[in-house]
């Protein structure tokens, strides 16, 4: 995730709407993928100050302007109610919203939404396509944001976050910080967070828009194991035994050593982590520093701090990196930020996702040039 400067200079942030400084608007334009400060202009249209070319006008969507849950940008050629769409490009995935007139569900909401938001724009970034159930009723994404429920005697029916068909489900319950710990002790995974979540079942949806039945799919068995395997066996056979003995060796997560799919997913997680930390990193100049990891080699050359293009760049800047980060934690008192290690194998399958990535980000690319 960059970061981003309102007109008067004050560093702004992905999630702001105001800046602190100056007091302007901010609108995030998923279109040149800036966050800007707004001018207003007439009819509810916005002039941007940043990223954009002529003299392109923006509405707000329709989840900032009426429900504070977002603050992105639509081009304001089209007037909603007139052919013009009235949610922004992140919103419109939007299948099932949370019961409003809870009203705890409302903070809930805005959290799932900023992580989904956060989710949307490194897919913009990666150029995969990321078309709504709309637009494309057969391989489009969708969210449901669904709660427990809980029956009169006491029983409850759960709500499973996963996904089905280009439909993610999320249990709207994770995006309480509380319930969510309990389950990450309980489930005794070291890191378990909402955008980790998003990131993971977006694992699943792009295996399937990328992997299957594609060039890729014999080298993906030869990495992560045959997907043929029967899940719900798998599944059942790792919550009754857990992972088998050093898993660490071979697979990044516990949980991903129950099946492949969930060892790609969980990669792909994991990839999307690297990247958009990198992407911070590289603005604060924290990448690209001589870190001496061998003291005998005086001449060690840094990275370069401009953005890593190729897989190499990426993991070696990560390795510099996630050092720094978990140094900066134990001086905290806190546990590391990073509490993962990089095996062969693990560095292995990132790269697959990274090659995957690539090559779906240019299939794309042609696409839309036809």
């Amino acid at each position: 995730m960059k970061t981003f400067n309102c007109t008067c200079g004050a560093l702004v942030f992905f999630e702001n709407v105001t800046c602190l400084v100056c007091g302007r608007e901010l609108g995030f334009l998923p279109d040149v993928l800036s966050l800007s400060s707004l001018e207003p202009a007439e009819n509810g249209r916005f002039k941007a100050n940043a990223g954009v070319r002529g003299k392109q006008l923006y509405r707000k969507c329709q989840n900032y302007a009426k429900e504070s849950v977002c603050n992105w940008m639509i081009p304001a050629e089209a007037v909603p109610g007139q052919g013009g769409e009235p949610f922004c490009v992140s919103c419109r995935l939007n299948q099932t919203i949370p019961d409003l007139s809870r009203e705890q569900n409302h903070a809930l909401w805005q959290r799932m939404e900023l992580s989904k938001r956060r989710l949307v724009y490194t897919l913009l970034n990666f150029r995969l396509p990321v078309a709504n159930k709309s637009e494309d009723p057969e391989n489009g994404l969708a969210f449901a944001f669904l709660e427990d429920d809980w029956k009169r005697g006491g029983g409850v029916s759960k709500v499973m976050t996963g996904h089905e068909n280009g439909l993610i489900t999320l249990n709207l319950a994770e995006a309480d910080d509380a319930a969510r710990e309990e389950i990450r002790l309980a489930m005794k995974e070291p890191l378990r967070t909402l955008l980790g979540h998003f990131r993971h079942e977006i694992g699943h949806y792009y295996w399937d828009r990328l992997v299957r039945a594609s060039k890729f799919i014999e080298s993906f068995r030869v990495l992560f194991g045959d997907e043929r395997a029967n899940y719900e066996q798998a599944l059942a056979r790792y919550y009754a035994n857990g992972a088998p003995q050093n898993w660490q060796n071979n697979y990044i997560s516990a949980y991903a050593s129950a099946h492949p799919w969930e060892d790609w997913a969980e990669s792909w997680a994991h990839f999307m982590h690297i990247q958009d930390t990198l992407e911070v990193a590289n603005d604060f100049g924290l990448v690209g520093k001589s870190i001496r990891l061998v003291p005998e080699d005086p001449g060690r050359k840094p990275l370069l701090s401009s953005e890593q293009v190729t897989f190499e760049g990426i993991i070696g800047a990560w390795a510099e990196l996630t050092i720094a980060l978990n140094s900066i934690s134990r001086c905290m008192g806190l546990s590391d930020t990073y509490p993962f290690v990089l095996s062969t194998p693990i560095v292995d399958k990132l790269r697959f996702v990274f090659e995957v990535i690539s090559a779906g980000s240019a299939k794309a690319a042609i696409k839309s040039a036809t």
